[in-house]
C-alpha cells in the first residue's frame, strides 16, 4: 500500500484553516450582557438598605439574580445632597442601563446628569412642578416612576392628631424648607388647621446644624403636637426627632412609618416598601425594552397608619378606640 504524499500537506492546510476562523466563528456567537441598575440615594447606607430589600425581593420574583442576570451600582450620599451630582455621573460613566432614585433631590441629579439613561424615580416630590416630567400620564424624556405627592395627606395627619389628641389647639409643623414637596405640604396642612380649630407653628429646618434651634423654637410655643414631613434630611435624623419628642413628652405624627419603628408615636403615609417593590416593576419593563416616556407615572396606591401603643403610655396618653380601629398596624 502506498502511502499519500498528499496527507501531511493536507492535515497542516486544516489546522492553520482552524485556527485562522476559531476567532470568526467565537465572534459570530452573540455575548450575553448583564444589565446594571444604578440606585442613587440622597440619604445614609442603613435607610438605602430599608429601601433596597424591597425592590431587591421584587427583582427576584421577577427572575432576576444579583451577580448573575443583573448588576445592582449602587451610590448614596450620606446626607450630603451636594455629592449627588458627582454621584449621578459616575453612574452615567459607568453607562448602567437604567437609574432608580429616591427622594427629589437624587431625581433631579439624576435627571441632570443624563438625557438618554432611563430613570425610575421614587418619592420625587412634585415631578411636575419641579419639570422632571411633563405631565403623569405622558411623562416624556427619559423619566418615569412613582410619585408620592399627595397634599391631601398632610391634611390627614392634621386630622389623625386631633383625633389622637383632642385638646391640642397648638401644632408645630417641623419640615425641609429646601424641599419642594414639603412646601406642598406646609401649605396643605395650613389650609386645613382652621377647620380643626389648629393653629399651626412653622419650623424650618435646612440642614443637619438646624434641628437644635428648631426644637428649642417648638419648646418656647409650647405646642401640644408635632407633625413631621418625612424627606431625606428628617429621615437621616428621625432618631433625633423622635428622641426630642419623647423627651418633650410631645405626641408626634410622622408622614412614614420609619419614625415609628424608631419609636415615634403614629405615622401616615404612603408605603415607601410598596413604592420600591412597584419600582422594580418599571425596571422590568425598561430592561424589556419599554420606554420612560411610554410609562405613566404612578401615584401611591397603599397608605398606612401606624401607631405605637408603648410610645402612647410614655407619654400618658390613651389613643381612642376609634383611632385604633383605622390602624393598619399597632405596635404594642
Amino acid at each position: 500500500m502506498q502511502t499519500s504524499s498528499a496527507s501531511p500537506a493536507m492535515f497542516l492546510v486544516t489546522l492553520v484553516l482552524g485556527i485562522l476562523l476559531a476567532p470568526l466563528t467565537s465572534d459570530a456567537q452573540p455575548s450575553t450582557k448583564i444589565p446594571r441598575v444604578g440606585f442613587l440615594f440622597p440619604g445614609t447606607s442603613s435607610l438605602a438598605s430599608l429601601r433596597l430589600e424591597p425592590f431587591r425581593q421584587a427583582l427576584r420574583e421577577l427572575g432576576y439574580v444579583e451577580g448573575q442576570n443583573l448588576t445592582l451600582e449602587n451610590r448614596w450620599a450620606e446626607g450630603q445632597l451636594e455629592r449627588l451630582p458627582d454621584l449621578a455621573a459616575d453612574l452615567v460613566r459607568l453607562k448602567v442601563d437604567v437609574i432608580l432614585t429616591a427622594a427629589t433631590p437624587a431625581a433631579h441629579a439624576a435627571k441632570n446628569a443624563t438625557t438618554t439613561i432611563p430613570i425610575v424615580m421614587v418619592d420625587p416630590g412634585d415631578p411636575v412642578g419641579t419639570g422632571l416630567i411633563a405631565s403623569l400620564a405622558k411623562p416624556g424624556g427619559n423619566t418615569t416612576g412613582l410619585s408620592s405627592t399627595t397634599p391631601d395627606v398632610a391634611a390627614k395627619n392634621l386630622e389623625l392628631l386631633k383625633e389622637a389628641v383632642p385638646q391640642g389647639s397648638r401644632v408645630a409643623f417641623l419640615w425641609n424648607a429646601v424641599s419642594p414637596a414639603a412646601g406642598l405640604a406646609w401649605k396643605a396642612a395650613q389650609d386645613a388647621a382652621p377647620a380643626l380649630g389648629i393653629q399651626l407653628q412653622s419650623v424650618e429646618v435646612r440642614s443637619a446644624g438646624e434641628f437644635e434651634s428648631a426644637f428649642a423654637a417648638i419648646t418656647t410655643q409650647r405646642t401640644d403636637g408635632l407633625i413631621v414631613f418625612p424627606d431625606p434630611l428628617t429621615f437621616t435624623h428621625r432618631g433625633q426627632i423622635v428622641d426630642f419628642a419623647a423627651q418633650s413628652r410631645l405626641p408626634a405624627m410622622f408622614g412614614a412609618r420609619e419614625f415609628v419603628d424608631a419609636g415615634g408615636l403614629m405615622s401616615y403615609g404612603p408605603s415607601f416598601p410598596d413604592m420600591f417593590r412597584r419600582a422594580a416593576v418599571f425596571v422590568d419593563k425598561i430592561l424589556k425594552g419599554a420606554k420612560p416616556a411610554d410609562l405613566p407615572v404612578e401615584q401611591p396606591m397603599k397608605f398606612e397608619l401606624v401607631i405605637n401603643l408603648k410610645t402612647a403610655k410614655e407619654l400618658g396618653l390613651t389613643i381612642p378606640p376609634t383611632l385604633l380601629f383605622q390602624a393598619d398596624e399597632v405596635i404594642r
